[in-house]
């Protein structure tokens, strides 16, 4: 008798309706808008035709400023004290994701980033990527992914930093300038 073989259950699709459940006050707020160190990381999200995606959602997770990785519990609590590094945004009928955060900081020879996940109507599974702060050159040239990418590939996951000290980075899911995304 031969062995039978199952296949993966295929991904599924996000919307229309994945806001039921993911929703909490202040998702969006990493920190308090007005404590020390709040800065503002923000963009647009692209479908492969070059519009915005009105209904998505963007979940980042970073460290804090000093490179400390947040322990605490109840990252879906927002108490305005607590630095818990996780923080949820939908985007707006523009296509626009907006996050309350700090710089994140990160061990010696690193370059600090976000990691970032994508979730979006079409979407089988959710997609994985990373938003690098600008600053610190010789720590992004060192970093053993961006390092392996072309100039153009490590462009889609480097922040800009606005004369007002926030961030802004656009996701592009397909298409010209398309994010890099990661496998995992």
């Amino acid at each position: 008798m031969s062995e039978k073989t199952l296949q993966p259950t295929a991904g599924q699709t996000i919307g229309p309706f994945f806001a039921y459940g993911t929703v909490y006050p202040k998702m969006h707020e990493v920190v308090h808008p007005h404590s020390p160190g709040a800065v503002v990381l923000g963009g647009t999200v692209y479908d492969g035709a070059g519009a915005p995606i009105p209904d998505s959602m963007i979940e980042i997770f970073g460290a804090d400023a000093d490179g400390s990785v947040s322990r605490a519990r109840g990252a879906f609590h927002r108490d305005d004290h607590t630095f818990t590094g996780f923080g949820r945004s939908f985007t707006t009928d523009d296509g626009r994701y907006e996050f309350w955060t700090r710089n994140p900081g990160a061990a010696d020879g690193k370059a600090p980033f976000y990691a970032v996940v994508v979730f979006a109507r079409g979407l089988p599974d959710k997609l994985h990527t990373r938003i690098y702060l600008p600053e610190h050159e010789e720590l992004l040239a060192a970093d053993p992914l961006l390092s392996s990418l072309s100039a153009s590939e490590r462009a889609t996951l480097v922040a800009t930093r606005l004369p007002d000290g926030s961030l802004h980075h656009d996701i592009r899911l397909q298409g010209e300038k398309e994010t890099v995304f990661l496998a995992f």
